[in-house]
């Protein structure tokens, strides 16, 4: 199982057996992930901005309007930390303090480059548009070359990256699982409800399968 290297940066501190390292776990973390953030600072400011993201094998992509102060930041070297969190289930223990979460999680560490190629830029587009919706980029329209110029998309080689996954039953101490109170896990996931039609969408328009049947697929044996 190929493996991202282990740096000071990226090995878990505390509770290092939840550490992941593996490129399968890190990966399957940011393309189930809608959402991901990205911390960067600014004159001794730091900032952690929330977007879209899109992996295409080992780079991340993130994208935005060309007057966006993080991509204009992330254009000129500052160094990046992107992080993506999925909720599996809430735990509940048997005292306060023992209560937790069963997540997964990733954090990716770098430098990002300006994609400004076409080609390249065409491609992100398509990635980013297809992790929200599979298939949906040859749905829509392309964009157009004022829309490309009017966005910004950066790549992020994913070589520096770790992962931290929690999952399973609470850990009480020993002299509380004795207490009659409920302790266990209570399952979270994300399920899309019925799709609405744009008010403006022309009349017989089918819902198209990939979004009838929408889900984020995740393994059970990363929510148990």
């Amino acid at each position: 199982m190929d493996a991202t290297p282990k740096t000071p940066r990226t090995t878990v501190a505390r509770q290092r057996d939840r550490g992941r390292y593996d490129r399968d776990t890190i990966n399957a973390i940011i393309d189930e992930s809608l959402i991901c953030h990205v911390g960067f600072t600014v004159r001794d400011q730091p900032y952690v901005i929330p977007t879209t993201h899109a992996r295409v094998d080992d780079r991340l992509y993130i994208h935005g309007s060309v007057g966006s102060r993080m991509l204009k930041n992330m254009r000129q070297g500052v160094p990046v930390c992107v992080t993506m969190t999925l909720l599996d289930g809430l735990v509940l223990a048997r005292s306060a303090f023992h209560h937790s979460m069963n997540y997964r999680s990733a954090m990716l560490l770098g430098v990002a480059e300006e994609v400004t190629g076409e080609d390249e830029k065409r491609l992100a587009f398509d990635a980013l548009v297809n992790h929200v919706v599979a298939g949906r980029s040859a749905d829509v329209r392309a964009a157009d070359a004022q829309e490309l110029k009017a966005t910004s998309v950066l790549r992020l080689v994913i070589d520096e990256a770790s992962a931290k996954v929690r999952r399973g039953p609470p850990i009480d101490a020993d002299e509380d699982y004795a207490l009659t109170c409920w302790a266990g896990v209570l399952p979270l996931q994300l399920l899309p409800g019925a799709p609405i039609d744009d008010p403006r969408l022309m009349l017989g328009t089918p819902v198209p399968t990939n979004v009838s049947t929408y889900r984020r697929q995740r393994a059970q044996s990363d929510i148990d």
